[in-house]
Formats: C-alpha cells, sequence, structure tokens
C-alpha cells in the first residue's frame, strides 16, 4: 500500500485502494454501513472524511493496518487494531481443524499408535506449563496431534478408540488453551465443540467434565457468565458420583470445575456464590496428596491459594487479594502461566489502590516469569494498558517499555 502517490486526497486513496480489492462501491458503502452515494461523495472529494472512526471502519475492510495510508504521508502511522492478536500458532490450528473430511488419510509417524498416542498429549500439556513462551512450543505440537489423533480414532478398534478418543479431547483442548484471544472466534468455538464430541463418543465422565471447563472458558470469555456456569456446575454434578471409585485426577476435575465456578461468579459480582464454590474447591485439594496437580488444569493446593487471589481481585476486595498473594510462594505453582497471573492478579489489585509503583514492578515479574502469557490475556494487557494511559511522569519510560513489550501500542 506504501506506493500509493503522496499527491493523492484521502477519498482516492480509499478509490484506489477499493478498486484493487476488486470491490465495486456499493459493497464497500455497504460493509461500513453508509450508502453509495456517501462514498461517491468520498471519493470524489465532494465530501471531506474527518471521522476518525469511519477512518478506521474503512480501514479494516480494505485491509489497510496504517491510517496513514489513507489519510497520506504527512500524517504519522497510526496503526490499525483488529482486536485479534497475531500468532502464527493460531493458523496452523486453524488449517489442522479445517482439514478434517477434506484431506486424504494422514500418513503417522513411525511409532505413532494408539496406545502411544495419549502420553503424547500429556507431555505436549506438561510443555504448556512448563514453559515461559507456551503458545510457541505447544503450537508446534498440537496441529499434528489433532491430526494424529483423528486419524487414530478413525482406524482404531473399539476398546483402542475409546482411548484415543479420551486423548483427542484433551489434544482438542490443548489447542483451543494455546489460540485463546488469538485465533478466530470459530477456531475456538469448534475446538471447543470437537473436545466436548470426542469426550461424549468416549463415554468418559472425566474427560466430559474437562471438556466443560474448557469450553466454559469460552463462554467466559464473551460474558456469558450463567451458561459457563451452567455449565461447569452441570459436568461437576455428572462427575460427582464417580469420585469414590474414579481415580484421582478425576477428583481434580472436579474441584478445577468448582474453580472456574468461583471465578465466573465473582467475575459477575456474586460474592457468597464465588467463595461457596471456591470452599467445596478447598475440601477437595485437602482431600488430595500434597504437590498433587492435575495435569491440564494443575488442580491442586497452590492452583486452589491462586484463585482465592483472583477472586479478591474480581470483587475488588484489593486488601484481601494482597494479603492472601503475599502467603503464596510462587514456585509452587506447577505452572508458569498460572504463576504469572497470579503476578498480574497483584497488580491489578494495586492499581484498584491506586499504586502504579508497586503494580509496575509486579508487572516486570510476570513479563520475566511468561511473555506470552502477559501478551495474550486480556487482564494482563489491561494493566499495561492503564499504567501506560496514566503514567506519572517518572515512570512514563518504564510504562512505554512495558506497554510494547505487551504490544499495546500496535494491537500485536
Amino acid at each position: 500500500m506504501s506506493e500509493l502517490p503522496e499527491e493523492l486526497s484521502t477519498g482516492e486513496r480509499v478509490r484506489v485502494l477499493r478498486e484493487r480489492r476488486g470491490m465495486t462501491r456499493p459493497v464497500l458503502a455497504g460493509l461500513v454501513g453508509r450508502s453509495t452515494d456517501w462514498l461517491k461523495k468520498i471519493e470524489s472529494g465532494e465530501r471531506p472524511l474527518s471521522s476518525h472512526t469511519m477512518l478506521v471502519k474503512l480501514a479494516l475492510v480494505l485491509h489497510v493496518t496504517d491510517l496513514s495510508v489513507l489519510t497520506g504521508p504527512a500524517e504519522a502511522a497510526q496503526p490499525v487494531t483488529t482486536n485479534r492478536l497475531f500468532h502464527p500458532a493460531s493458523g496452523a490450528v486453524w488449517a489442522a481443524l479445517l482439514e478434517r473430511g477434506t484431506r486424504r488419510a494422514t500418513a503417522l509417524p513411525p511409532g505413532t499408535t494408539a496406545a502411544g498416542y495419549p502420553a503424547e498429549v500429556d507431555a505436549a500439556w506438561k510443555v504448556w506449563h512448563a514453559s515461559a513462551n507456551n503458545r510457541t512450543d505447544v503450537g508446534r505440537l498440537v496441529p499434528d496431534l489433532i491430526r494424529h489423533g483423528e486419524v487414530l480414532a478413525a482406524a482404531s478398534a473399539d476398546g483402542e478408540r475409546r482411548t484415543v478418543l479420551v486423548a483427542l479431547a484433551s489434544a482438542y483442548r490443548l489447542a483451543q488453551q494455546v489460540i485463546a484471544y488469538i485465533g478466530p472466534a470459530e477456531a475456538v468455538w469448534m475446538l471447543g465443540d470437537r473436545a466436548v464430541a470426542a469426550a461424549a463418543e468416549a463415554d468418559d465422565p472425566a474427560a466430559m467434565g474437562a471438556a466443560a471447563w474448557n469450553l466454559a472458558n469460552t463462554l467466559r470469555a464473551v460474558g456469558e457468565y450463567e451458561g459457563a456456569i451452567q455449565l461447569v456446575t452441570t459436568a461437576a454434578e455428572h462427575l460427582r458420583p464417580h469420585l469414590a471409585s474414579g481415580p484421582e485426577h478425576w477428583r481434580g476435575l472436579y474441584g478445577a470445575l468448582h474453580l472456574h465456578a468461583s471465578i465466573t461468579e465473582a467475575k459477575d459480582g456474586r460474592d457468597g456464590s464465588a467463595w461457596h464454590h471456591w470452599d467445596t474447591a478447598d475440601q477437595v485439594a485437602k482431600s488430595l496428596p500434597a504437590g498433587y496437580a492435575e495435569l491440564s488444569t494443575v488442580f491442586g493446593r497452590a492452583n486452589v491459594d491462586l484463585h482465592a487471589v483472583t477472586i479478591a481481585t474480581e470483587l475488588r476486595s484489593s486488601r484481601k487479594a494482597l494479603t492472601l498473594a503475599d502467603e503464596i510462594d510462587p514456585d509452587a505453582i506447577p505452572s508458569m502461566e498460572r504463576r504469572t497471573r497470579l503476578w498480574v492478579d497483584a497488580a491489578r489489585a494495586h492499581l484498584d489502590r491506586g499504586d502504579r509503583t508497586a503494580a509496575l514492578h509486579v508487572m516486570g515479574i510476570a513479563v520475566r516469569t511468561s511473555p506470552e502469557t502477559v501478551r495474550f490475556t486480556p487482564p494482563a494487557r489491561a494493566v499495561a494498558a492503564e499504567l501506560w494511559r496514566k503514567a506519572p511522569r517518572a515512570m512514563r519510560q518504564e510504562t512505554l517499555e512495558l506497554a510494547e513489550t505487551v504490544g499495546i501500542l500496535t494491537g500485536g
């Protein structure tokens, strides 16, 4: 786009860019909610285009990432954010999803078997929690885990098929974690639906509970709190009769479902319900061995304590949140991602109390712990943006560096 002649007006630039995309005037006008006559006057220069909002709408539709392409080189570069964060893992996962039913049977690598596939998925979950850049590291793994699991599920006999389906549901859930907030919404929902379907076909209560936990994350992210709570509490009730006879990790998933409900209730401002679910999870954690952590949700003692900080933060009980955070040993949290979220919650609580210096300090620790967790999760990005917007003069350079690291100045 940078090769547009400098002398072109904004309207002429809109016309050139529209024509390059093979788009008619009525189509472009309709996509930005205006009439064809309005766009004709803009392109001819008969009407000025001074609305920043409309410039951004046109830029998004014309796939322009810098408003100066529309306004001309006399203006400073003005990045256009699409509200979708970019990470290469997103495209790779999306491609793997779209291949099902449209590709020839994938040739499995030597050694990839139905019996060994669950261990491969479990190993990828361990990378997710151990890596400081988990989207990058696990993003390289999950596309093939999806492809291989789908091939194995189609080719396996009944007994092995059930085992593969449980692991495939787990792979879908892991992929959903990888592209959360960065992938097409359609891909996130598709992964959630496939995880639920695979778990249901396997008829495995724990797999169904875990799939519900993941899908409820997606519901909560779009503000569907009631739906998320209903999903996890129903899943917990279905899992509860099996706890006495089931393996240990089933109790872990049951506790994780209640922790999920506790955070969702807190986000919706329901203090009593939030702490009620946390109390249930706390009792489950006490019944499990010291140091226990469920593989995918890392449910255990440290994670329950971390959720107490998050609940207090969501309920704007900042003093309580910071007191609780002070009592947690970050090294006891068996996940770099969750450890980072502890620091982010502490930063949120400090901001709520007006202490920007402390918030900036702990955000620095969060970035050093897991750069990708900070860069690709909305609460962390919101803290960085708030610090950048309202930084005292003495902190401007540090907050600018944080904003650039997180990518909030470029939409990246």
